[in-house]
């Protein structure tokens, strides 16, 4: 008797690792449910820099997702923001302003982009990397975003709502 109960489970668990991997495949195959872009290893990031205000130098941020993966919502500034140079931390902390209610959608065909914005006062460190947590409305989606470019940072850096278009 022990020997069919052991096969019984042998056999449920190959059979569920199988459905398992088809359920993986129809994900990124378009056959399922396709895979949220708000997800890091979903979405591309990069740095650019973008007009200078008075006072201060803006950097943006733009995310984009390839096709094949769902639409999500995003709302707010990024939170856990670290920059890095040559892949070493620079240790400045970003605080963040704006509306951090408003909500956006981001998907393919449909790119965001926050700003970094970093006060002009000609003490900038050369940074080549941020790293942060998108938010959605109901809070933070899990897992780090990777951003590369040439930008700099200073103290009283920071960083604005996610907002739509690139």
């Amino acid at each position: 008797m022990r020997t069919n109960r052991t096969s019984a489970v042998v056999a449920a668990i190959a059979l569920a690792a199988v459905a398992s991997a088809g359920t993986a495949r129809a994900a990124t195959s378009g056959g399922g449910a396709a895979l949220s872009a708000c997800r890091p290893a979903n979405h591309l990031a990069k740095i650019t820099p973008d007009q200078a205000s008075s006072g201060h130098l803006h950097f943006r941020v733009t995310l984009t997702a390839p096709k094949g993966y769902a639409a999500c919502r995003l709302a707010g500034s990024p939170s856990d923001v670290a920059f890095a140079n040559r892949g070493t931390a620079l240790g400045v902390t970003a605080g963040r302003y704006g509306e951090q209610t408003t909500v956006v959608t981001f998907g393919p065909g449909r790119p965001v982009h926050f700003d970094i914005q970093v006060p002009n006062q000609g003490h900038g460190t050369p940074a080549d990397e941020a790293s942060f947590t998108l938010r959605a409305p109901g809070g933070e989606i899990p897992g780090t975003s990777v951003a590369e470019g040439r930008f700099e940072v200073a103290s009283g850096t920071v960083i604005g709502p996610v907002r739509p278009g690139a």
